[in-house]
């Protein structure tokens, strides 16, 4: 569904004024105020945090994706971009075990038990924003025994400037769902199977306005997006579905502050568990119900053995044994004001937000 705007007002273009707008108003309040009008949040505190990214005194950390390790919990990596710069790969120590010069790559996500060349493996997908007119996916291998990462090559994801990535897979294979920074998200199967990796855009959807943050659920053919100024969106994530969207909830500066940034999943059973939205506007972390899209409440991350966070951009969680320091899983976050003087990533245990958020241990 491809929205066209025409110069004569419409009830509907007033509508996204209106909410770019507010959004934009938002943005200029300080956050002192932002965080005082906003609903209550939780606080937790991370347990470890990464090295900062290279470029520093920047905007520059953006998105993590992380690998859980099976046979080893604690020896599960994490990857995160500096998007004017690469991509990073981290140990739950958040020490740094590789990166790869790649240019301005902005976000990422992973799957396991991708064929490769051939050899099963962990694609690690990003989007490549080095032609803001023509938008490409990066992919990549992550050897888990090296911890380095090798370049597969590049494959389109449309025209316009990359921004958002998420993958899903159901029967019919592999897809990357590519978001541009106008709102397009172009639904891209990947083939990776042979010598060069190939892809096609199979579906197009499109929010009226900026957005970038995503995560598919796996389970129950959903797709979630954050648009920046008006809220958290789900479409069906099947490629032959409708490309109809449902709101979950709204940039309404309570619940969720402008910008709605980094999506993340926390699958529990059949059809339930979480998704969380990065708040950016009142440094918070904003938590929805996956089977009803009930709003849940908000958390906070606060100074304790390390820093607190600020202004997130993308964030990511993955539920499971990671070791005794995340038994119940690990979220992490992008920290938009590390006051080491270059961004980092903060390493949250599952089990301490769901327990703030009177979740219970948060375990699925």
């Amino acid at each position: 569904m491809t929205t066209t705007f025409r110069a004569a007002a419409t009830p509907l273009t007033f509508a996204v004024m209106l909410l770019t707008l507010t959004g934009c108003m938002a943005r200029e309040t300080p956050v002192a105020q932002r965080i005082a009008a906003s609903a209550p949040a939780v606080m937790v505190t991370a347990r470890a945090e990464t090295e900062p990214v290279g470029t520093a005194n920047a905007d520059a950390a953006d998105d993590p994706a992380i690998w859980r390790n099976p046979a080893d919990p604690a020896a599960s990596l994490i990857v995160g971009t500096d998007k004017k710069a690469g991509l990073y790969v981290y140990g739950l120590d958040g020490k740094v075990r590789d990166f790869h010069d790649a240019g301005r790559v902005n976000n990422v996500d992973l799957a396991d038990g991708v064929t490769i060349a051939g050899k099963a493996g962990i694609l690690v997908v990003a989007s490549d924003r080095n032609d803001v007119a023509n938008a490409r996916l990066a992919l990549f291998r992550l050897d888990p025994v090296t911890t380095k990462l090798a370049a597969l090559g590049t494959v389109s994801a449309g025209s316009g400037e990359a921004y958002g990535v998420c993958l899903y897979r159901d029967g019919a294979g592999l897809y990357a769902f590519a978001v541009l920074k106008d709102g397009t998200i172009n639904q891209v199967a990947i083939d990776a199977s042979g010598a060069a990796p190939t892809a096609q855009i199979v579906r197009t959807m499109k929010l009226a306005t900026q957005s970038e943050g995503c995560a598919a659920d796996n389970r129950t053919g959903r797709l979630y997006v954050a648009e920046e100024d008006v809220g958290l969106w789900r479409f069906d994530a099947r490629a032959d579905a409708p490309v109809t969207a449902t709101k979950v909830g709204a940039a309404d500066g309570k619940n969720l502050v402008a910008d709605a940034e980094g999506v993340a999943l926390a699958p529990i059973g059949a059809r339930g568990g979480y998704v969380l939205v990065s708040s950016q506007g009142d440094n918070a972390y904003s938590v929805y119900g996956l089977a009803d899209d009930r709003y849940i409440g908000r958390f906070r991350i606060a100074a304790g053995k390390v820093g607190s966070t600020e202004e997130t951009d993308g964030i990511d969680l993955i539920l499971g044994d990671f070791g005794p320091a995340y038994p119940g899983g690990l979220f992490v976050a992008q920290d938009g004001q590390n006051a080491a003087g270059a961004q980092n990533f903060k390493l949250v245990a599952w089990g301490d937000i769901a327990k703030a958020l009177g979740l219970g241990d948060g375990r699925p």
